[in-house]
């Protein structure tokens, strides 16, 4: 039997405002979409934060035994720069900073976020769609949109019609805003807008002569506004009613109700059971932005090269300090904070490592069965991380006071205690256990020494034919051989 079906989780909706008993459309399975970056600089800590944070979601719901389709898109178009429809295009403005084409900027940002969620130990999603790569299906939805009265063309831009939408539906749902409060304090921007009414949002933008990233439509060349692609995307490889959608709390408004806005003009019913938002990162009290200055580089962390810490921190021990905190509360980083997380980190660790070491007898003295679903209970409770974590810590006090002869375990509760740890730490919470990582990478660089050894032997015998399998064999595994006066060295490729 499926895990789920014997464990009742509730997810927090921002749509009804209250936590809801999940129940899938499709038995069994789970579509979610979660809204990916904008690949125009490196990702920063708070936009890590979502990731993980949907990851432990992903992970969850795969460990209760749902198959799970999870879509998170890239964005590599179309974002204008102060998020509205004014600006310039961010990844355009940086290829035009850099002097280099859009999609090589758009190939650097994407590697850096995939290593570093890697890093991370987040799981790739099933599908990665990128807004470039769907721009036909863009298109369909706005004819779809245009034809079901929804939207206009002006100057070869085509706008969302939000107040002929707010007659039969209802904008600001999600956000919980009123149409006519907002029009109400926009200022007038007649003779300066080709929209009809300031809320009005862009479905397809004329592009300007100097616009570098530009695709012909029926209303000539263009780009795709921001909004649409999701969508699409969602759409696409989820169906017009899928179960989550996920994303920061900052894409709420007016991301996700434009979202909810456009889906229900094209296909006249709501897209989505459950929308999940994750807060936002704080950094010494402020709040982390790219813009101002405020943030920190994961590989900052990583290296220690930063003036915010007094050390260095693995990525494991940064995750596990992000999923301290549950994922819609907001969270400060500070030197503190994650040495406190390194320390708490280390203590589990260490009692992990202690599960083998301990004795066994003929009845235990703690109620394991219990303390298993105090830790279920608390991922059932809208995946509350923290609370998962101090039953964690609960179980490192039992094995402390068994290793001190205080407590008394049978093998079978042993075993039921060492597979619900080890499941919650890290196929759940996704930690990975650093020393023996190490250890691998240890044998691994032994391994690998070992066979740069026999490739000097056979360069040695001229037996060039071993010499060059050996390297090629090594570069389809990702190890690059770099060959200079002093030796032979490798690096393994991510």
């Amino acid at each position: 039997m499926q895990l789920y079906k014997n464990q009742a989780l509730k997810i927090y909706n921002s749509l009804s405002g209250d936590k809801e008993l999940f129940t899938p459309i499709h038995e069994g399975s789970v579509g979610m979409y979660v809204c990916g970056p904008t690949v125009y600089s490196n990702v920063h800590l708070g936009n890590c934060r979502t990731f993980i944070s949907f990851d432990l979601v992903f992970r969850y719901l795969k460990h209760l035994g749902f198959k799970v389709r999870y879509v998170r898109n890239i964005t590599d178009v179309g974002h204008i720069e102060d998020d509205a429809d004014e600006g310039e295009d961010k990844i355009a403005k940086k290829a035009r900073i850099e002097k280099l084409e859009p999609m090589e900027i758009v190939q650097q940002y994407s590697v850096d976020f995939h290593q570093i969620l890697e890093l991370f130990n987040n799981m790739p999603p099933s599908i990665e769609p990128t807004a470039t790569g769907h721009i036909i299906e863009q298109i369909e939805t706005i004819k779809q949109i245009i034809e079901n009265g929804f939207a206009y063309e002006s100057n070869g831009s085509v706008y969302f019609d939000v107040v002929k939408f707010n007659e039969t539906n209802h904008y600001g749902k999600l956000s919980g805003r009123n149409l006519e409060d907002m029009i109400s304090n926009t200022r007038d921007l007649s003779g300066q807008d080709e929209k009809r009414n300031p809320q009005d949002f862009a479905l397809w933008k004329k592009a300007e002569p100097q616009h570098i990233m530009r695709w012909p439509s029926p209303w000539g060349d263009g780009f795709p506004g921001w909004h649409l692609e999701c969508t699409s995307m969602s759409t696409k490889y989820l169906g017009n009613h899928f179960d989550i959608h996920g994303g920061g709390m900052d894409l709420k408004f007016p991301h996700h109700e434009c979202e909810i806005a456009q889906n229900e003009a094209c296909t006249g019913q709501s897209p989505v059971n459950f929308w999940m938002h994750a807060n936002m990162l704080t950094l010494n009290g402020k709040k982390m932005s790219k813009s101002t200055g405020n943030n920190i580089l994961p590989r900052e962390i990583f290296s220690g090269n930063n003036e915010i810490l007094s050390k260095a921190f693995s990525p494991t021990v940064t995750r596990f300090f992000i999923l301290q905190a549950h994922y819609r509360s907001i969270l400060d980083f500070s030197n503190d904070a994650i040495l406190a997380a390194e320390k708490g980190f280390n203590r589990l660790m260490e009692a992990l490592e202690a599960l083998e070491g301990l004795k066994t007898s003929d009845k235990s003295s703690i109620d394991i069965e219990a303390w298993k679903q105090s830790c279920y209970d608390a991922m059932n409770d809208d995946f509350n991380s923290p609370i998962l974590i101090a039953q964690l810590f609960e179980a490192v006090r039992y094995i402390n006071l068994l290793k001190e002869n205080k407590e008394t375990i049978t093998v079978a509760d042993l075993k039921l205690l060492s597979e619900t740890l080890n499941a919650f730490v890290f196929d759940v919470l996704g930690l990975v256990d650093e020393k023996t990582a190490s250890n691998n990478n240890d044998k691994l660089e032994g391994v690998v020494n070992m066979l740069i050894g026999m490739r000097n032997e056979a360069r040695a015998n001229k037996d060039f034919a071993l010499s060059d399998q050996i390297r090629n064999k090594l570069t389809e595994l990702g190890i690059e051989l770099k060959d200079s006066k002093e030796g032979t060295t490798f690096s393994i490729q991510s």
